[in-house]
């Protein structure tokens, strides 16, 4: 059974994607993963900015463990795309991913020390899945310079994809990105490989 730190981490991660981290204070996350009141300095002495920090720092590790659990980047990108499209549909379009909920949030210009260190792990997270992306599909023979960019390409376009999708309440925008990107897969397999 998780602990309530890890409790309120998990929970922080999931408020986020729905409502983004301006919107998620400390009083819904508790609420949200049932740790007792007081518990929130105690495992958290850095405050909401610590928080957030992890549940970016969680949310990015789930992530990176689907990416590097894929058999090949085909399996990659399908099982990426598979759970961003699962978690759309099944809460109505209202979860998207936590790392973009951070990234796209500008912050409060005058207190940049809350939300400088929260940005930070976002990039972190975005550099993170493109560096494991680039070497699971240089693993199955691609180019590397070649793995570098298609991974940087696959990691921004399904990221993207998923803030069209939440916006126009239709997975259309994730099925396309995910048809393209799987045909500039099979094409950058050297010949001989398995296709799927």
């Amino acid at each position: 059974m998780a602990s309530p730190r890890e409790r309120m981490v998990v929970s922080a991660a999931l408020l986020i994607r729905e409502r983004g981290a301006h919107r998620t204070a400390i009083a819904d996350v508790l609420e949200h993963s049932g740790a007792p009141r007081g518990s929130a300095y105690h495992y958290f002495p850095g405050g909401r900015t610590q928080l957030l920090c992890e549940a970016v720092d969680y949310a990015a590790d789930y992530v990176a463990r689907r990416i590097a659990d894929a058999a090949d980047g085909v399996a990659l990108l399908d099982g990426l795309v598979g759970f961003y499209r699962d978690q759309l549909t099944s809460t109505e379009f209202r979860a998207g991913c936590p790392v973009v909920a951070v990234s796209v949030e500008a912050g409060d210009p005058a207190k940049p020390q809350e939300t400088e260190p929260v940005i930070e792990r976002a990039a972190a997270a975005f550099r993170r899945w493109t560096e494991l992306i680039a070497q699971r599909l240089a693993a199955d023979g691609v180019d590397a310079d070649r793995a570098g960019e298609l991974a940087a390409l696959i990691t921004s376009s399904i990221e993207g994809a998923i803030v069209v999708a939440r916006a126009t309440r239709d997975t259309a925008p994730l099925d396309v990105v995910h048809h393209q990107l799987r045909a500039l897969l099979r094409g950058a397999k050297p010949k001989g490989r398995n296709r799927r």
